[in-house]
């Protein structure tokens, strides 16, 4: 593999600011269920920092990037991102002058088929980010950002030079 990814059983070195929260799927003969977002998880959920605005969902089809050249960035919203369906590895980058992880890269395989891939991921503010699917289906994925739709809080960074989804593609055999 080109890279290094992270999951619930590999978490080392993360990006100062990042939350992974498990996500617990009930199944029986009627199907799965499993929560997405609740009041009392305060690790991803707050009055203060961490509060509830809206929710969405994305559908992407098999080996798409989300913004394939730029990372996405936001100045002041945390997104929470759950893959609902398929299988999708996030990348954040950390470009925060007073962070103590600068420069570092996480990338995160996230996805329901495997209970190490089922979890929330929290992307601080000011962090670059996007998301490909690695999964021969669509990816799903669902996000409860901390801020309404607000055009000027975000942005678009280019990232060709620093790193290229093609290695993911890569590393997942797509």
């Amino acid at each position: 593999m080109n890279n290094s990814y992270f999951d619930l059983a590999h978490q080392q070195e993360l990006i100062e600011g990042i939350v992974i929260r498990k996500l617990i799927i009930h199944k029986d003969e009627t199907g799965a269920l499993f929560e997405t977002l609740r009041r009392d998880w305060q690790d991803v959920y707050n009055e203060g920092n961490l509060n509830f605005q809206m929710q969405y969902m994305s559908i992407t089809p098999p080996g798409i990037a989300r913004d394939e050249k730029q990372w996405h960035v936001h100045k002041n919203q945390s997104d929470r991102f759950i893959c609902a369906s398929g299988r999708i590895v996030t990348a954040v980058f950390d470009p925060r002058p007073n962070s103590k992880t600068i420069g570092k890269l996480n990338l995160f395989v996230m996805g329901p088929g495997s209970e190490d891939e089922m979890y929330m991921l929290i992307i601080p503010p000011e962090t670059y980010h996007g998301f490909t699917v690695i999964s021969k289906d669509q990816g799903y994925l669902l996000n409860f950002p901390t801020q309404l739709y607000n055009p000027q809080d975000e942005g678009r960074i280019d990232h060709a030079q620093d790193f290229s989804w093609q290695s993911v593609r890569e590393d997942f055999g797509l």
